[in-house]
């Protein structure tokens, strides 16, 4: 389940796009992510945004720090209204836009009739986890994510629990669900290793104690953090988090300070 905001800022809006710039005799990029700057002694370094409602440093973790270094993030230190009070008094056409919500580059735009478009279905069983009992037919493995809720197609029970998708069993194509439960087997992971390991500064290659955020809008949680080669780690979370993926982002902080970030590449 990879991210396409993360993905897009890193390929795109911090890749080739920069480049564009910088070949085309720009200075610098500024970027309406609420995030912000701050000069270090060892170089740039990216703090959350003063509205933690809307900060975006969870999609900046894969950044490198040379790509910091012609990148403004001049409204990081505003929240949202403040945003929208200034548009309004500069009458920007936009200062009553609903927030926006479509993938990054392909605009409004549902993410499985995006993936419809492009790749087929390839139906399969839907089967619950703890037996190994079909209950259902899905239309292809890449609809859904672990930790999912809607849109499984399979009814709530009669004491009106919700099923949840726990794993996807890509030998049989087949999707794994579970009540919604602490105890539901594979939705809730203490350790993991990631990998493809990116540092906004200097990475970080001894074991440690700091924060992460599993995804975005999560809030960070303390974990331990052993490097098991350049592009590798082993995390334990002090508390078990919920529903992690394979292809997903963990973001790695120093409070407020987001030092980098990796690709989960093994789930426990």
């Amino acid at each position: 389940t990879p991210n396409p905001d993360v993905m897009c800022n890193r390929e795109i809006k911090f890749g080739v796009f920069l480049d564009y710039a910088l070949e085309h005799g720009f200075d610098y990029v500024a970027t309406g992510h609420y995030a912000r700057m701050e000069e270090t002694a060892s170089g740039k370094s990216i703090l959350e945004g003063v509205d933690k409602n809307k900060d975006q440093t969870y999609f900046l973790a894969l950044l490198k720090s040379d790509q910091l270094d012609r990148t403004l993030f001049p409204i990081g230190h505003l929240t949202k209204p403040d945003i929208r009070k200034l548009a309004l008094e500069s009458d920007l056409p936009n200062a009553k836009k609903k927030d926006s919500q479509g993938i990054c580059f392909i605009g409004n735009i549902k993410m499985q009739d995006f993936l419809r478009e492009y790749v087929p279905d390839r139906p399969g069983l839907i089967i619950r986890a703890e037996d190994d009992v079909p209950l259902g037919e899905h239309r292809g493995l890449h609809y859904f994510t672990i930790g999912q809720r809607k849109g499984i197609g399979i009814p709530s029970n009669k004491d009106h629990q919700n099923y949840v998708v726990v794993g996807k069993d890509r030998d049989r194509n087949a999707l794994l669900i579970s009540f919604e439960s602490p105890h539901a087997p594979r939705l809730y992971s203490s350790r993991c290793a990631v990998s493809s390991l990116s540092f906004t500064g200097p990475a970080i290659s001894s074991e440690s104690r700091i924060e992460a955020k599993a995804r975005y809008r999560d809030p960070r949680v303390p974990i331990s953090y052993s490097p098991t080669s350049d592009q590798s780690v082993e995390i334990t979370f002090d508390d078990p988090q919920r529903a992690l993926a394979l292809g997903q982002v963990l973001a790695f902080y120093d409070g407020e300070r987001l030092l980098g970030g990796g690709i989960y590449s093994r789930i426990d």
